[in-house]
């Protein structure tokens, strides 16, 4: 069960640092505020210290924004894998190398700086203690319903190949305020968004084995089901008994369907 909790003005080490996610966050939450309330779970909290990966549901385009202000709420200043096609948009690309954004092929494949190491850019903000932000589906769910569908192994691979903490979120309400594909925001009635962050993720069975794709499949699965559990939590609703796999429905894996 969920609560209206009073968003605390958490100040972790990383906020209290100038940066332009301070400019940001002035220019964007009041306007965010005047369209969205946040309501968290009691259990709902961020490490304050240290680097983590946050794994959340994904079905509005406004989801990043939602999930970035909560995170901010939450005393973390939030950096989000991105399409690399983004970096390259005028005015757009320059601000989310700014903050420090990371760059994601379609692939799946994370460049980094020189080119040579494809976990070179992740683990540069591991190293400055960042708060990552991974959406494991890739793009916005296909399920009808709007449940998490099949994951892809980005976030795990992430999370086992540098022992940084996973930590699976859900949230829900932004598809009424923009629902999927959907050309155009509705900001009135303001609307509640609800969250829930889960506890780290437990990969440590997966420890000392090589990193096959049976292994990347099996936690991608158990991420998977830590997520939709959170958002079954939010919705009061029982999910659907299989999970939404896009191939076996003759849809694409990227873009609109």
């Amino acid at each position: 069960m969920t609560e209206t909790v009073k968003l605390r003005s958490l100040r972790s080490a990383e906020k209290r640092r100038p940066s332009l996610f301070w400019v940001l966050a002035t220019l964007i939450l009041p306007l965010w505020s005047l369209m969205a309330r946040y309501r968290f779970t009691p259990a709902s909290k961020l490490p304050q210290s240290g680097p983590f990966i946050i794994a959340p549901n994904h079905f509005s385009e406004l989801d990043p924004i939602a999930m970035g202000a909560a995170v901010w709420h939450l005393g973390r200043a939030p950096r989000f894998m991105a399409k690399a096609s983004l970096f390259k948009v005028p005015v757009l690309g320059a601000l989310m190398r700014s903050t420090g954004q990371i760059p994601v092929e379609r692939t799946g494949a994370i460049p980094s700086r020189d080119g040579k190491n494809p976990m070179g850019a992740a683990a540069q903000l591991i190293e400055q203690e960042a708060a990552v932000v991974v959406y494991p589906e890739g793009t916005l769910t296909r399920d009808p319903g709007l449940w998490p569908m099949r994951g892809k192994s980005g976030a795990v691979r992430l999370a086992l190949e540098s022992g940084v903490p996973l930590i699976p979120a859900a949230h829900w309400g932004t598809e009424k305020l923009m629902p999927r594909y959907a050309k155009r925001i509705r900001p009135f009635p303001r609307k509640t968004i609800e969250v829930a962050i889960g506890e780290p993720l437990d990969l440590s069975k997966f420890k000392d084995r090589t990193l096959d794709q049976q292994t990347i499949n099996e936690a991608t699965s158990l991420l998977m089901d830590a997520i939709t559990a959170l958002l079954a939590e939010l919705r009061g609703e029982e999910p659907p008994a299989e999970r939404w796999d896009p191939s076996k429905h003759q849809q694409s894996e990227t873009g609109r369907f």
